[in-house]
């Protein structure tokens, strides 16, 4: 049974370029075929500011936006989070929905495709990385980033710079490493 990886778009922000980064990430993810893939929006899954009682550790969820959320990470055995750069930070959105949850995100591996302006949004990557350290995730060092990223938007679609597609294939195969020794830990 292949491993599942799901791939989250971070901004919920309207004008937002995330879902087009994200659906070329996904083909380049499926052609790399050593996962199963799912994308989430994080807009689609509508999670509030942090509205539960109970700190996450404990896993007493009241609302159902909650308890759908924790399916979908529990389900996962590896993310990807797609990412812009909002003043030297990941989104208030992606933060928010990292910090819903506590064990669901455990023994697990991520990576980081980002996406900005001269920076490519590797700022935004290192703040990431850390959080995800602290609900103890392994955040790859190995990201995708792309600079510009309005730059490589042609009618819609993605078309990014040569050197992504080979930066996210050895990504995706280096977190299918970690996501299969992990696996093994968390059973």
């Amino acid at each position: 049974m292949p491993l599942k990886l799901t791939i989250i778009i971070g901004s919920v922000r309207p004008g937002r370029v995330g879902p087009t980064v994200a659906a070329w990430f996904e083909g380049v993810a499926k052609e790399h075929g050593a996962f199963d893939v799912t994308l989430i929006d994080l807009a689609d899954v509508g999670l509030p500011l942090l509205d539960e009682r109970e700190h996450p550790v404990k896993q007493h969820y009241e609302h159902e936006h909650t308890k759908r959320w924790s399916a979908i990470v529990a389900d996962a055995d590896a993310f990807v989070f797609v990412t812009p750069e909002y003043d030297y930070f990941a989104p208030a959105s992606l933060v928010n929905a990292v910090q819903f949850l506590s064990k669901e995100w455990a023994h697990k591996a991520a990576a980081i495709v980002s996406y900005g302006g001269i920076s490519g949004g590797l700022r935004s990557t290192q703040m990431l990385r850390l959080l995800l350290s602290n609900v103890n995730m392994h955040a790859l060092k190995d990201s995708v980033s792309i600079q510009f990223v309005a730059r490589h938007i042609e009618h819609g679609v993605l078309v990014p710079p040569d050197h992504a597609h080979h930066s996210a294939t050895a990504m995706l195969t280096e977190l299918y490493k970690w996501a299969d020794a992990l696996k093994t830990l968390r059973e």
